[in-house]
């Protein structure tokens, strides 16, 4: 059982509440409706297109998060730890529903504040609104940018933008769903020597591969 002082620390360390002052953090709590859930491992929390009507933090634990093309023709998965936020965007703007899955890596603790709860903290305190708005506009402005990165001019580079440009952060491990056609097509390169270039990699210890799935085990060492 959390303790008002452990879940005080817990949320403290989560971009959302950063800043605020142990009382008003304390008040908060005690006027806001708050939803504790329990995640097993393997467990699906939530689905693709399911709609968003909270805010969902994840406190303690691992979930991998899987992003899917539109036609489902590829997919990638990663890997999320506590704490962080499932998808903020999703609260707002014009599509309020998840674009990515949710499955418990390791048994895990989410914590959801509804969006009329989350409306309330960002008119009552000033800091909750500005780190809100500050997440959303820090994502924004990166998507805004990757246009105007210098275009890949190799195989390789052309195969690290496109793991680059589908992952929800440049770091950890990553597993591509894709089949080698597929791949080729979208970098605009033979099948034959984008799986030359992959089988370069992979005796570097780049990525590793099977059939119909590409795993980076450290994406950073692509940079």
């Amino acid at each position: 059982m959390e303790t008002p002082s452990n879940m005080s620390e817990k949320l403290l360390l989560l971009p959302l509440f950063q800043g605020m002052s142990s009382a008003d953090l304390s008040h908060a709590m005690g006027h806001t409706r708050l939803e504790f859930i329990q995640g097993q491992a393997g467990e699906l929390l939530i689905e693709e297109n399911e709609r968003c009507d909270s805010l969902c933090f994840l406190m303690k634990g691992s979930l991998y998060t899987t992003s899917y093309c539109d036609d489902h023709s590829y997919s990638v998965t990663e890997l999320m730890t506590a704490p962080d936020i499932l998808q903020p965007e999703c609260l707002f703007g014009l599509h309020q529903c998840y674009s990515q899955s949710f499955e418990a890596f390791t048994d895990c603790h989410l914590l959801k504040i509804s969006k009329s709860e989350i409306l309330k903290l960002s008119d009552a305190y000033e800091i909750f609104r500005t780190n809100l708005l500050n997440i959303l506009t820090t994502q924004t402005q990166r998507l805004s940018r990757r246009v105007w990165h210098p275009f890949p001019s190799t195989i390789r580079e052309k195969i690290t933008r496109f793991l680059l440009d589908h992952c929800r952060k440049p770091a950890g491990e990553k597993r591509i769903h894709i089949k080698m056609q597929l791949l080729a097509q979208i970098i605009g390169e033979s099948r034959l020597n984008v799986s030359q270039e992959l089988h370069a990699m992979q005796r570097e210890g780049l990525v590793e591969m099977s059939r119909g799935l590409l795993v980076v085990p450290t994406i950073q060492k692509l940079l």
